[in-house]
This record gives structure tokens, C-alpha cells and sequence, in this order.
């Protein structure tokens, strides 16, 4: 075996053990999560380091289109970065025809700098900020998304996949059992897919959309868990792909059904004590769990267009549709935006759910991160918690795009903890996307206006 293949996980090995490894996909996440790289043969990966792709991944929109955010002296020039692999992050791609495995890649500058817009890089920032402090964050991802049926035309509403039964999925079936027997191959492979991998996941749910299951996994160190999250988005579609259905992380893929999140649990760690700082020595909660919360309430605001990356995101933020509306907090009470569940003192947390499936996982959780860090820093204190139906109360969620991408290009403090360059690029991003949409005509405005006004 080469050298490499020793510091790799225990389960990518078995994958490849008594078998002739053919290639190796060398991966790095872009700003909406995209899967970037080369595929090369294995024989030629043992034999490198490192390799080069142009910064210019970072620029490009969902749609293919380029924000004018390349570098401010020497413009765009798609200057090569350097990627470097995480031996520790090799994967099976098991649904490939050959014997495969994944690598992720970090990137960094000529002069050994981390890119400061590489997804990855933007959350090692955020976590290197908590060890500075002597802390260890820790986060619990859940994952909602949608099976549907095969969708080829985009002018066509997206449809539940037919079920086992040979029925289409039906809504409103949250925790049923039968229902998700109905998608029982589906899940079968995500099960195989996720063994071969290496993955654990937690639980398997019917949520309550046609078609919508959650996937929970365990908590854990935030790079790895945002590493899993985009391990499994990639090896879910796969797994839809085998039964000729579409798995899709659209935040509302369907109209009047609820919205799909990822909704992230907190805790922070004292690295000399190992103990949950949110938690005192008679198990009540202290003043660092307060603070965090009062970050979450305060700075949440401004990176909506993080955690709702796209226009369609904010079609989620729907009253009574299983999505928060506002920002207040609560305890066990799924109607706020921040929720505090059930749990023993020193697994005591904090879920923040205004998140959605749509973003990328490393800046969804980053800037989470760096809200409740804002939080502790400042000593910031949360309004009084609410108790009852929060979707009675205002909405305190920007409703569109453009307003959260204002509240984001303000938010200085923010740009401090994730880093200014990575909000420079990011805001030029998500604005070219934004007016790009602004300049398509909708089937309701066709319908709506063409003979009436």
C-alpha cells in the first residue's frame, strides 16, 4: 500500500481492501455546496501532493454566471490555487462502476495562506476563533429533504415520487412508519451507501411533506459534521438516481408543503474541563448559555443570506408550515426560531432553526458559529423566552433576498468573525444571482397580468 493509504479512516480501507483502487476524486465545496475537483487515476494521486484549480470556482453563481468578485488589484485573472488533501476525509464513492474513493481538499495561496472564501476555510476560522478562547464547539446537523419524481421540464411543478405501493407519496404523514416503507429501496442504499462511507447516521424520519424524510446525525466536531452533510447530500442523490427519482435539498421544492431545514443543534465545550460551559456545577444554565442565545437573537438577522441562499429560500419562512417566522426562543417549543429541547445538563443545547437544507454546510454552520460567538464575546443577553405559538407574533425574518443581503453587506462585527474578504466575495456572489433572477418574467406574473392590468 502507498504511504497514504495509511493515514486514511479505518472504513475507506475496507472498501478498497483485496481490491485494485482505480481513482481518486480530489473535492472541495464552492460557495453553494457544489462538489469541485479532478478525478485522477489512483496511480497518479499517491504521487502528488498537491494540485491546482482557479480561484474563480468561488465566483460563479448556481447559475453558471460569474460575480465580478475576483481580486480588487488584479481582477480576474483565475489565479491557480493549491489543494492540498485531508487524508482524513477520504470517502468510498461507492456508486461508482469502479473502486473509487473521495478525498477532500483545503485550499490555499501560492505563500501556504488559506483561501479566505473556501467554504471550508471560513469554518476552520470560525472554530479556530472558540479554541483561542479555550472552547470546543460542538453541533448536531438534522437534514430535510424531498424524494420526487423524475423532473425534466422546469416549467413542470415538482411531483412526490411514487411510492413501493405504486401510489405517489402522500403529505402530513410526519413519523409514520408505513410511509417510509414506501421509500424502503431508497433508503436501503442510503443505508449502504452511508456504512460504505464510513457515515453514522442517528435516525430516519418521515417529516411532514409528500415525499420529505430527515436524517439525523450524531453531534460532533463542526468541519467533520459539515464534511458528512456534504458527503451526504452527494450520496442521496446517488441513491435516488438508482430508483429513478430526484432527491432535492431545494429549501421549498413544492408548493403548500413544508419547507425542508438544517436545523442545528449547540453546545460548547471546556477544552480544560471538558465540561459544557452552558451548563454550571449544580446543573442550571449559566450565563455563557444566555449569551449565546442573546448572539443567536441579535446577529441572526444579519446572516440570513447565508443560511437562506437563494430566493426560493425565503418561500420556506411560512407560518403553521413547520418553519419559524421570527426569532424568538423557547424551551421544547418547535415554533421559535431558536429552540432549547429536552436534554440532560451536560448535553444542553441550543437548536437554531433558520437554517436550510439549500446552503452550504460549512457557512450555514460558520455562521451560526459566529453568531453565538458574537454572543459570548459581548456578553449579550436574549429577550425573555416566549412561551406559546410563536407564529402569533411578528415575523422577524427578511422576506426576500435583497433585504437580507443589505442586513449581511452591513454586518461588520460578522464580517470580522467569518472574514471580510470571504463577505466581499460572497455579497458580489449572491447579488449577481439576485438581479439575474429579477430579470426572469414567472408563470404568475404571465398568468396574473398578461390581459388584466
Amino acid at each position: 500500500m502507498s504511504d497514504w493509504i495509511e493515514k486514511i479512516p479505518q472504513a475507506a480501507r475496507e472498501f478498497i481492501e483485496g481490491r485494485r483502487l482505480d481513482e481518486v476524486e480530489c473535492v472541495i465545496a464552492d460557495l453553494p455546496g457544489i462538489a469541485r475537483g479532478k478525478a485522477m487515476p489512483a496511480s497518479k494521486f499517491a504521487k502528488q501532493e498537491y494540485f491546482h484549480l482557479p480561484d474563480s470556482i468561488f465566483y460563479q453563481t448556481i447559475t453558471g454566471d460569474w460575480g465580478e468578485a475576483a481580486d480588487e488589484q488584479e481582477g480576474f485573472i483565475e489565479r491557480d490555487m493549491i489543494l492540498r488533501p485531508d487524508y482524513s476525509t477520504a470517502s468510498a464513492a461507492p456508486w461508482t462502476a469502479d473502486w473509487t474513493l473521495q478525498v477532500i481538499h483545503d485550499a490555499f495561496d501560492r505563500k501556504g495562506n488559506a483561501i479566505p472564501y473556501a467554504p471550508r476555510n471560513v469554518l476552520k476560522r470560525v472554530v479556530a476563533l472558540y479554541k483561542a478562547q479555550g472552547w470546543k464547539p460542538v453541533v448536531a446537523p438534522e437534514m430535510e429533504f424531498y424524494l420526487v419524481a423524475r423532473n425534466l421540464d422546469p416549467a413542470k411543478e415538482i411531483e412526490p415520487m411514487m411510492g413501493r405501493s405504486g401510489r405517489p407519496a402522500a403529505a402530513r404523514q410526519a413519523y409514520s412508519m408505513s410511509a417510509v416503507d414506501e421509500f424502503g429501496p431508497v433508503i436501503d442504499d442510503i443505508y449502504d451507501f452511508a456504512e460504505a462511507q464510513g457515515l453514522e447516521i442517528d435516525g430516519i424520519t418521515q417529516e411532514g411533506g409528500a415525499g420529505q424524510l430527515e436524517i439525523n446525525l450524531r453531534h460532533g466536531d463542526p468541519v467533520k459534521l459539515a464534511d458528512e452533510v456534504f458527503y451526504f447530500k452527494r450520496l442521496i442523490r446517488e441513491a435516488a438516481l438508482r430508483h429513478n427519482c430526484f432527491a432535492t435539498f431545494m429549501a421549498k421544492p413544492i408548493e403548500n408543503e413544508p419547507g425542508s431545514a438544517m436545523h442545528i443543534h449547540h453546545s460548547v465545550i471546556d477544552e480544560q474541563t471538558g465540561q459544557n460551559i452552558f451548563s454550571g456545577p449544580q446543573g442550571g444554565e449559566t450565563d455563557a448559555f444566555f449569551n449565546f442565545l442573546g448572539g443567536m437573537q441579535k446577529y441572526l438577522p444579519s446572516v440570513i443570506a447565508v443560511m437562506a441562499p437563494y430566493v426560493n429560500s425565503y418561500r420556506r419562512y411560512v407560518k403553521d408550515h413547520a418553519a419559524p417566522i421570527n426569532l424568538e426562543w423557547g424551551r421544547d417549543n418547535r415554533t421559535t426560531g431558536i429552540r432549547v429541547p429536552l436534554s440532560r445538563p451536560e448535553s444542553r443545547r441550543i437548536e437554531n432553526r433558520i437554517a436550510g437544507m439549500d446552503c452550504n454546510p460549512y457557512l450555514g454552520i460558520a455562521a451560526s458559529l459566529a453568531c453565538g460567538y458574537l454572543g459570548l464575546m459581548n456578553e449579550e443577553w436574549p429577550d425573555k423566552q416566549f412561551k406559546g405559538d410563536a407564529y402569533e407574533g411578528e415575523g422577524e425574518i427578511p422576506r426576500v433576498m435583497g433585504d437580507a443581503l443589505d442586513l449581511f453587506e452591513g454586518a461588520t462585527a460578522l464580517h470580522d468573525v467569518m472574514g471580510e474578504e470571504f463577505a466581499r466575495v460572497y455579497a458580489i456572489v449572491k447579488r449577481t444571482e439576485y438581479e439575474e433572477f429579477l430579470q426572469v418574467i414567472s408563470p404568475w406574473e404571465r398568468k396574473h397580468l398578461l390581459l388584466n392590468v
